[in-house]
């Protein structure tokens, strides 16, 4: 039996964030949630098992969602990051491996990508 993926959402919409748990929950993820680059640094630094960080990039507080994927690499250095923005994509922010999608996306899409191993 295989232990179902955990993955961190960061984001600040309270709307968005939920409809992406729900998402994650249905496709069997098990979901953590931050509404704030700074909660999900706080979330990184604890001993919960976290597989995917799917973060927006434009958050509410001090941090950005570039912040929270170099935390994440930092803490964590396996951690699979995928960013979504409506917003165009900084090149030179994005940690290795990692994914960009604009929004809006499509949520299975979202869910697929976060299965696949990531490529490094």
């Amino acid at each position: 039996m295989t232990t179902a993926q955990t993955v961190l959402i960061v984001e600040d919409e309270f709307l968005i964030r939920l409809s992406a748990c729900e998402t994650f929950t249905e496709a069997g993820f098990v979901v953590l949630q931050a509404e704030s680059g700074e909660q999900a640094v706080e979330i990184l630094s604890d001993d919960s098992q976290i597989d995917v960080v799917f973060t927006d990039i434009r958050l509410g507080g001090a941090l950005t969602g570039w912040d929270v994927a170099e935390e994440a690499r930092i803490k964590r250095p396996d951690v699979r990051v995928i960013y979504a923005s409506g917003n165009a994509i900084d090149p030179t922010r994005n940690v290795s491996g990692s994914q960009f999608f604009g929004k809006p996306y499509d949520p299975e899409v979202i869910v697929d990508a976060c299965r696949r191993p990531a490529a490094r």
